[in-house]
Formats: structure tokens, sequence, C-alpha cells
């Protein structure tokens, strides 16, 4: 059935909002446009006339897709080469969806997305429903075919699983800024004890190369095991500057709301590693070096016309 322009407009205005919950539940912007695009072909399938909350049915349709993608996407992670993490945005993108408030900011920070991964497909949807879209239980147990009561225990149990899992200190941009600076001298000082300062006791560093660039599977932990680590991938290279082509400039970033250091070579950003801060300090560094992860980024890095000066290059 072909839509009218009415009903194409309809979707174009809620189009956003589809990609920022999509992106919440599949940790992927390429995956997220997938989704809405199919959401968009069965909206033009359908007898638009008899819809009479477009909004809802469009949710329900999207987040049901998603679900479905997030169960295969299990099976297919276990084949994936290293560890896997979600796609960093950085900041302005228009798919970090609302940042209004604390929960909507913390839904799509980088350390909650790798949570994420952690809970049951519908257990993820009700928590980005309710936490970022401040969906009533009511709307949810609609859009998931579900009961009310079962959709209440849902986002229980997944703010549960969530909130033993973090300790994250919300900081604004020029505090995360400052915390990149600072970050990047100690890792670039040469010394690890500058590094070991920064980070927690119990401090990772993982990264996700996804088999295309070297990533150690397994996350280093603790405070001097990262600090070794870190010193040694931010000591400039002939060989790093071979698997990324050329001499990398280091810039203070803020992606998925929080600290992050991105990694330019010629325009195109090759590695994203994002801070997650509490009050004791650097508890997690996690780096996204995969350059199927790094095309949208590298899009809004151009778009953005970064004039600043990089802090460093390697």
């Amino acid at each position: 059935m072909a839509l009218i322009a009415s009903d194409v407009d309809r979707f174009e205005t809620a189009r956003p909002r589809l990609e920022a919950i999509a992106y919440r539940l599949l940790g992927s912007s390429g995956d997220a446009e997938d989704a809405v695009q199919e959401t968009f072909l069965r909206w033009q399938a359908a007898d638009t006339g008899r819809i009479e909350v477009p909004e809802a049915w469009l949710t329900k349709v999207l987040t049901n897709f998603c679900l479905n993608q997030l169960t295969s996407a299990r099976a297919r992670r276990e084949t994936y080469v290293g560890q896997w993490l979600p796609e960093p945005l950085l900041d302005g993108d228009t798919m970090l969806g609302p940042a209004d408030t604390v929960e909507q900011r913390e839904s799509v920070s980088y350390a909650v997305l790798v949570l994420l991964e952690r809970l049951a497909p519908k257990e993820r949807a009700v928590y980005v429903l309710r936490e970022a879209f401040g969906y009533s239980h009511r709307e949810i147990a609609e859009i998931l075919d579900i009961t009310e009561a079962a959709g209440q225990q849902i986002h229980h149990r997944a703010k549960k699983h969530l909130a033993e899992g973090r300790a994250r200190t919300e900081v604004d941009e020029a505090a995360a800024r400052r915390i990149v600076e600072e970050f990047l001298t100690a890792a670039t000082s040469g010394r690890t004890e500058p590094l070991i300062r920064l980070l927690t006791q119990d401090a990772v560093a993982v990264g996700d190369g996804g088999g295309k660039i070297p990533a150690r599977a397994k996350a280093f932990e603790g405070a001097r095991a990262v600090a070794t680590f870190l010193r040694g991938l931010f000591k400039p290279s002939e060989a790093k500057r071979k698997y990324v082509g050329g001499s990398a400039e280091m810039y203070a970033a803020i992606a998925n709301g929080g600290p992050a250091i991105v990694a330019v070579v010629d325009g195109r950003v090759v590695g994203i590693s994002c801070l997650e801060v509490t009050a004791d300090g650097i508890v997690a560094v996690r780096s996204q070096v995969n350059p199927d992860k790094l095309v949208r980024a590298t899009e809004q890095w151009a778009a953005a016309g970064q004039g600043e000066e990089p802090f460093c290059t390697l």
C-alpha cells in the first residue's frame, strides 16, 4: 500500500525517537538504522488509516524487531573475535536521543550500554523504554504483549542487575575534558605511576578490535596491570602507525555523555576510548578500535569540523 505524504511525514517525525530507542537496544548505529528501516517498510505495508496511535504502533513494531535482533545477536557474538563492545557515539549525535534527565543520560552512557549486554532482551527493552523514554508500565505491557505486573517485575529486576554493576559519577563537559587531559598526560608520560594514581585498584581495560585491529581477548584487571598496558598503548611506534594508517592525533572529547579520547588519522576516527569515572577514580577504560564501529563517528567528526588542536600525536 502506497503511503501518502502525511504518512511519510508522520514517520519522519518519529524517526529520531525510533533511532534513539533502537541504538540503546542494539548498541550499534548500523543495526539501529536497519531496525528503523524495517519499521518503515512495515509502516508502508500497513493500513495506516486504521492505526489509531501511530507513535505507539511504530514503537511496538520497532521494539519487537529489536528483540528478535538481540536474540540472534547473542548467537553471533559467541563467534565474535575478541571482546564485543557497543559502538560509541560522539557528543551531538542525534541517535543519542533525549538527555534532559539523569535517567536519560545514564541510559545511553557507555558504561550502562556495556552493562545492558548482561540483561535478557526483554529486560533491556523494559529498562530502555521506561528509563530513557518515560513509557508507563501500561504502555510497555502493550508494546511487549505482557501484563503490567510482569513489566513492573522485569523493570525492577533490570534496575537491580544494573545497579550491582556500577558506581558511576556524572560529570559535566568541562570536568570530562579535564579528566581526559589528565589521563593523556599520565598515559604519555612513559611511566606507570602517574596512571596508577588516576585508576581505582579494581580498574579494568578492554578493547574491541573485531579481529581487524589487534586487541587482547581478555580484559586487563587491576590498577598496575591496566597502567602498564596503557603506558605501552600510548607509546608511539611504527607498528601502531602501520595498523591505523599513519600518525594518530589524540583529542579530548565526549562520547555517550562521558569523557573519551578520540584518535584520528587524516580525518578518520580510528579509535575511541571511553573512560568510566567514579568518585574514587577511573574504574574502566573501554576502547573501540573496530573500524566497522567507527564509521558513524568519523562522519560525525567531519560534520562537526573539529578546529581544536590535538592534545598530542602518536
